[in-house]
């Protein structure tokens, strides 16, 4: 990678995949903060705070409605990109991002909850439009999403610490962070050109999209690469682009489209991100003290980080099936241990630091395959005129089940109990073994090949 193009990546993960990271953990550690101000606030307006079931109602919906703003972006990032390119869709994306973070930052000072739902609603639209939407060269995949998202959830659990912005007063600020990245993104981006691919591609703008890739690449002979880029503009432009209903609806590809469904919406409901948004409250059930909570959940984020490179460094070399295989059971049976962890907690007081390694388990296994894997196996499963409706399809019930389980785990947590954990496990084991009856491995196969091995 040249300087620019390295510069242009880093970026766009920081200010977008690291954005989204930060989010998805930053309600992990203030949830009694914004309890007490949610309870505060609706006591001078009525007189009476809440009671605990709508406390917890409004709370999960604060924690959940990300994901909503998710579903959101991830429906309208096409028509943005067509209007304003990609470039400019991210600008526009870091504007809604400092929008977001003064209403959650000045939601105490105002007295109003209702700021701190939109702001994070907000970002979920951020996150949902704006992953993958810069690619300035083609070929380039940017493999640094996943490690950025990784850090954006351990950067949340290192500020969340009590020396740091943990602490009570702090809270409307730890939300309000996100506004550093954006503001950074938004400033940066004007010191690079559009996205080459987008210019020619898209606008037909060969004269751009050649400056552009000689200021990406740092050298004056570009013509390879925008010949390449040519050719697959004619085999576009072939191409009849199918609609997710017609996705639906075609046979020959239905087994592709199930797999998608189910590994996508299994990566969610695998229960990791019930594991994101409220690790310090299992913990703190697990039996844990809670001066060591904080630091007990930085431990599990770093771990993140260093799955998260394992899995970048070995999917290529190792496989997408064997990962995601590996990765949904690793999850099933760290999620059986924890429910065992809290049975036997009582009896056994040691049994907590064995529920601690079953989360660093759960997390490890995710981060490892399910992270990654079915992002790249959507592309690999269909052809060009099929993917577009694919991603949407797989992107939909991503956001779709992330916001679910968002709402519902502290209520599934209330009437279930330790058992709750079991729900998950049996969603991992049952798309593992999907996966290993049905989905072939991809790696170095060409579409024809894999539709041979489906039917």
């Amino acid at each position: 990678l040249t300087f620019p193009l390295l510069s242009v990546t880093l970026l766009v993960s920081f200010g977008s995949s690291m954005l989204s990271g930060y989010n998805l953990a930053v309600v992990n550690s203030p949830p009694v903060h914004i309890k007490d101000f949610y309870n505060a606030t609706w006591s001078r307006r009525y007189g009476h705070g809440l009671a605990p079931g709508p406390l917890t109602l409004l709370y999960s919906l604060t924690v959940s409605t990300f994901a909503l703003g998710g579903l959101g972006g991830s429906l309208l990032v096409g028509l943005l990109v067509a209007r304003y390119g990609r470039s400019g869709t991210l600008s526009r994306s870091s504007l809604l991002v400092l929008l977001a973070g003064g209403f959650m930052g000045f939601s105490r000072e105002l007295g109003s909850p209702e700021m701190v739902i939109i702001g994070r609603s907000i970002t979920g639209l951020h996150a949902g439009g704006c992953h993958p939407a810069y690619s300035p060269y083609p070929g380039h995949q940017g493999g640094s999403v996943g490690i950025f998202i990784c850090l954006g959830v351990f950067s949340a659990q290192v500020l969340g610490l009590p020396e740091l912005l943990g602490k009570e007063r702090y809270w409307p600020l730890f939300l309000a962070v996100v506004v550093v990245p954006a503001s950074l993104q938004l400033l940066l981006l004007h010191c690079f050109p559009e996205s080459p691919r987008y210019l020619l591609i898209e606008k037909n703008d060969v004269c751009g999209a050649t400056e552009a890739l000689r200021r990406f690449l740092g050298t004056p002979d570009v013509q390879d690469a925008v010949q390449e880029m040519k050719e697959e503009q004619r085999s576009l432009s072939s191409v009849e682009t199918m609609s997710v209903g017609q996705l639906l609806r075609d046979r020959a590809v239905r087994w592709q489209t199930l797999s998608v469904a189910v590994v996508n919406a299994g990566m969610q409901l695998s229960g990791i991100d019930a594991i994101w948004f409220y690790t310090n409250t299992i913990f703190e059930n697990a039996g844990i003290p809670r001066s060591q909570i904080p630091y007990t959940t930085v431990g599990t984020g770093a771990i993140e980080v260093v799955a998260g490179l394992i899995g970048c460094f070995t999917i290529e070399k190792l496989g997408r099936r064997p990962l995601i295989i590996t990765g949904f059971c690793a999850m099933g049976v760290c999620l059986a241990g924890i429910t065992l962890c809290l049975l036997l907690q009582t009896a056994l007081p040691w049994m907590r630091y064995i529920a601690v390694a079953c989360v660093v388990g759960i997390i490890a296994g995710f981060c490892m395959g399910p992270a990654g894997v079915p992002f790249l196996m959507t592309a690999e499963l269909f052809t060009q005129s099929h993917r577009p409706a694919a991603y949407v399809l797989g992107g939909s019930l991503n956001w779709l089940c992330n916001f679910t389980i968002g709402f519902i785990f502290p209520f599934l947590q209330m009437s279930a109990g330790a058992f709750c954990y079991l729900v998950f496990c049996g969603v991992c084991l049952l798309v593992a073994l999907y996966v290993h009856l049905v989905v072939p491995e991809t790696k170095n196969k060409t579409f024809v090949e894999i539709s041979r091995t489906f039917a």
